[in-house]
């Protein structure tokens, strides 16, 4: 597949700073050197338990997220997947009563142990939540926002920013021409590729996506896939979803969960073609949701 980076030319006094970075595709995007601290995307978790008050809501997880691939996270609703996700960028502290045990190992550091730096490693997870979250501010500066708190102050590679992640998101030919307009104005549609523009302006490694098309349309349900289908050449997504149909269109890795448990994990073809717990076969051919 045609990488979606390969078609944007950098200004060429911007270019020497791309020079002999190890990764091709980083010629071609303004913040990746700016940004990017390394090229792994790997999360490990080993034995993690998650509380919430005396509710024992993660039990025992040991699963791997692929480098580089669409993973689904799939269950009936209250079997934990939103919360696994929020334990990828700590955002589970911020629900209260949480405590939580075991190991989330991202690119090598667990990230359960006190010394993480929180802020840094939310950096590395661009998140897009279930509804669309547009600050109240322009297009321009919704995008540009995570940029200018990590330091970026020249207009001119703001400007190349703002153009480049909104033509990833698939949204610039839509709002070139008024930029300046606040982001609350656009479809529901357009607001939530705003808000993957804005997670992609500050180079994550990973894009963690909780129900991101379950407020949509089909066909800007059908957008945000495709544009997650394409993404994946260059990061890790990770994606909850109460749709079977939509796992079964764009998932490489599928991790099926129930009450709070991971049940089975492996490659999307042999989870839905040949699952091996009974408890799944069930779940793919209809007897619960």
């Amino acid at each position: 597949m045609r990488n979606l980076f390969s078609t944007f030319t950098l200004e060429s006094e911007l270019r020497p700073a791309y020079l002999g970075t190890t990764k091709k595709s980083a010629l071609f995007r303004p913040n990746y050197k700016f940004m990017r601290e390394e090229d792994r995307t790997e999360i490990k978790v080993e034995g993690l338990d998650v509380y919430i008050g005396a509710n024992h809501i993660l039990k025992n997880i040991d699963v791997a997220i692929p480098d580089k691939k669409i993973t689904c996270i799939v269950g009936p609703s209250g079997c934990g997947k939103s919360t696994l996700l929020k334990t990828f960028n700590r955002l589970i502290d911020t629900v209260d009563g949480s405590r939580l045990s075991g190991k989330v190992i991202v690119n090598g550091e667990d990230i359960v142990a006190g010394t993480t730096d929180i802020t840094r490693l939310r950096r590395k997870m661009g998140l897009v939540s279930q509804k669309p979250c547009p600050l109240p501010m322009s297009i321009f500066d919704n995008v540009a926002y995570g940029c200018r708190i990590h330091g970026i102050r020249n207009k001119m590679k703001l400007r190349m920013i703002v153009k480049y992640y909104l033509e990833a998101a698939g949204l610039w030919d839509e709002v070139k021409d008024r930029l300046n307009t606040p982001a609350v104005r656009l479809s529901i549609g357009q607001q939530q590729r705003l808000c993957l523009a804005r997670s992609l302006a500050v180079e994550p490694q990973f894009i963690l996506a909780d129900e991101a098309t379950s407020a949509l349309d089909p066909i800007s349900s059908k957008t945000i896939e495709e544009l997650f289908v394409k993404l994946k050449q260059d990061y890790s997504i990770v994606m909850v979803t109460h749709t079977l149909r939509q796992a079964l269109r764009i998932a490489d890795y599928v991790i099926f969960m129930y009450l709070g448990e991971v049940v089975e994990a492996g490659d999307a073809q042999q989870v839905f073609n040949h699952p091996k717990n009974e408890l799944t076969k069930n779940y793919l051919s209809g007897a619960f949701s």
